[in-house]
């Protein structure tokens, strides 16, 4: 019997970290052993956002979201019996990628590998951190002029190293359409080639061009999202050969690695999420012309907060099931020639190309952020209408919500926690690690990082001296600041009312009766403490307090709580709504209750949205916090009326 000849399976991924590189590497180690096949690095908001973990707006987020690296030390300890010239390794990181890129390959010349042997990828893209992430430090100009000062720096040295991950993947979460991901993530391409094609010789901009790769979402209507991976391809193809004139094929190829969509998880019979995260990876992996490279799954209960070890296998084994277990490797293209597939494309294509004249016509990606962002917000309150509206059902959140309880989520455990002393480790150990380093060689390391990008030079050499000098994250990103200045993105919530005020002619009835009562319009405030960027829940809540005629104040993202609280006393809000998913919510809530009394400003009832377990839930109403919201709260018009009776002054009065 002659053997079927299959294709290699894609990269097995799983997006880890947390707590602190010592941790971490142990859990690295422990998923290669059970048959990963490539590291992805997730790194905690402070390190993301460029601070060291003993910074003011480092409190309470330092291992949450990823492992906190602060120095040369803590990227050691990450990778530590982990051979890095035999490793495939992504680092999630952008605003601060020159850095974590500089640290990773000092470590690796430690380890005495070969520099031009790494392989991997630095995700090192800004312009979706304005638009939906918001992880960013410096404005947009001098961010794409380091994006590619990476490209640059690794075509000489590092060979096989993505330098780039165009990422549409918190495009899809922010709410993006189809059309809106294909064109938003494109144009962020064009930008980074365009800029890139100055810094490099001409005739090696094709293999550079070659070397820019994509990180992609995929949402549950799979066939639409399979869709859209054939249109990705397409379209890139066609760039590539029409506007730069990339004659060999090759280098005209859509690469790109995929996390399936997190937007769409439920906190609501979250057992179904195994469902959806299956599904989803068919999307982007049935089409072989479009198949991913490299695949990294959500846990089925990240709406519920950080998944365990366990559950990672989890996703890890539905990965394997499908590459070795199935026949899917053994066949061709199951959709060529196929006319529905064909017939979406080309629309998908179409909606695509007009949406790039669009931003073509403002100048491109960099000029164009304030739209898109403004674009991405109205799509995301579309969506969500039409899950109120129950237009789109969604399983066991607004239809078939009455089900058996979920034996996975029983007793303790469910979730993983990190330790809070865990900050205070992680602190300790960066004091004793500025002690014991040599203080003239890090200022020395710090002159020359400053001068370089004061003089447009590429920052990536004297990053690496950085390194080896013993600076810190926070200090390297304080030369950024210090040298282009800090960005405040566009929020894309306008302060004028929306056409959208269909349905709300109730709520807005309520919120001028009590408008009345008060003396003046309904006073909201929502802010975002701490470091966490996830704001599309935040700009959710602020634009439908808007369209129901409340008087609105939101300033974005990465505000203090002494910020937070000055300005609900400048604003004489009515209402304090504050919006954390890291995970962070005890720490800044109890810091921001505290000097909302301080001020005397405890009568104002303050509420919270976030993933939040309920055991947090209830030591938040402990602390005075009004109500507490979680993902299962999707209809927004109650919570809008939950504000106007919070509003009331008899109910203030009764605080």
């Amino acid at each position: 019997m002659t053997e079927v000849q299959k294709d290699r399976p894609w990269l097995f991924r799983t997006y880890a970290g947390h707590s602190t590189a010592e941790k971490s590497n142990a859990l690295y180690r422990s998923n290669l052993a059970r048959g990963q096949t490539g590291l992805s690095v997730a790194f905690d908001l402070p390190t993301q956002t460029g601070y060291d973990s003993d910074h003011e707006l480092a409190k309470g987020e330092v291992g949450k979201v990823g492992v906190p690296v602060c120095h040369l030390g803590d990227m050691r300890m990450l990778f530590k019996d982990i051979p890095l010239d035999r490793m495939n390794t992504s680092m999630t990181i952008n605003a601060t990628a020159p850095w974590l890129l500089a640290l990773y390959i000092a470590v690796a010349e430690e380890q005495g590998a070969d520099v031009s042997a790494l392989q991997g990828t630095v995700q090192n893209d800004l312009v979706k951190e304005y638009l939906s992430r918001g992880t960013y430090i410096c404005p947009p100009k001098p961010s794409l002029a380091m994006i590619t000062d990476v490209a640059a720096y690794t075509r000489e040295h590092l060979p096989k190293w993505n330098p780039m991950n165009v990422c549409s993947y918190h495009l899809q979460e922010a709410g993006a359409t189809p059309e809106q991901e294909l064109a938003f993530a494109l144009a962020t391409g064009i930008a980074v080639l365009d800029d890139l094609k100055k810094k490099v010789p001409a005739e090696s901009f094709p293999e550079m061009v070659g070397r820019i790769s994509f990180f992609v979402n995929a949402g549950i209507r799979f066939v639409t999202e399979l869709c859209k991976m054939r249109a990705f391809t397409e379209l890139w193809d066609e760039i590539c050969r029409d506007r730069y004139g990339i004659e060999d094929e090759k280098f005209r190829r859509f690469r790109y690695g995929v996390q399936v969509n997190s937007l769409g998880l439920t906190e609501q019979q979250p057992e179904n999420n195994v469902y959806r995260i299956l599904l989803e990876m068919l999307a982007v992996t049935l089409s072989k012309n479009a198949r991913a490279r490299a695949v990294q799954l959500p846990a089925w209960n990240e709406a519920l907060g950080l998944p365990r070890p366990w559950d990672q296998q989890w996703s890890l084994r539905m990965q394997q099931i499908l590459a070795y277990e199935t026949d899917l490797l053994e066949f061709g293209d199951l959709f060529d020639g196929n006319p529905a597939i064909a017939a979406k494309v080309e629309a998908l294509k179409a909606g695509a190309r007009a949406e790039l004249d669009t931003l073509d016509g403002m100048g491109g990606a960099i000029a164009a952020i304030d739209y898109m962002k403004a674009r991405l917000v109205e799509s995301n309150s579309e969506r969500l209408n039409r899950i109120e509206t129950n237009e789109t059902v969604v399983v066991g959140v607004n239809r078939w919500t009455e089900a058996e309880p979920s034996p996975l989520t029983a007793g303790d455990g469910a979730i993983l926690t990190v330790d809070p002393a865990v900050e205070a480790d992680q602190v300790a150990r960066l004091e004793a690690w500025r002690a014991t380093r040599d203080q003239g060689e890090v200022d020395a390391a710090l002159a020359e990082l400053c001068s370089a990008a004061t003089a447009g030079k590429n920052v990536m050499p004297a990053s690496i001296a950085c390194a080896k000098a013993g600076v810190t994250t926070g200090e390297w990103a304080g030369v950024m600041r210090e040298v282009h200045g800090e960005y405040r993105g566009p929020t894309g919530v306008s302060k004028s009312v929306s056409n959208r005020t269909e349905g709300l002619d109730e709520i807005r009835a309520a919120v001028d009766a009590v408008s009345g009562k008060l003396g003046r319009k309904l006073t909201f405030l929502v802010g975002k403490p701490g470091l966490d960027g996830h704001s599309n829940g935040a700009e959710q809540i602020a634009a439908r307090a808007r369209d129901c005629g409340m008087d609105i104040t939101y300033e974005g993202i990465r505000l203090t709580p002494s910020e937070i609280v000055a300005a609900a006393a400048e604003t004489q809000a009515h209402v304090v709504g504050l919006s954390i998913l890291s995970g962070s919510h005890l720490p800044l809530i109890e810091e921001l209750v505290a000097r909302m009394a301080a001020a005397g400003l405890a009568h104002v009832p303050v509420v919270v949205g976030g993933i939040i377990p309920d055991e947090d839930a209830r030591r938040l109403a402990g602390m005075g916090v009004a109500r507490v919201y979680t993902p299962k709260d999707f209809e927004l018009n109650r919570i809008m009326l939950d504000i106007v009776a919070l509003a009331e002054p008899k109910a203030v009065a009764a605080e």
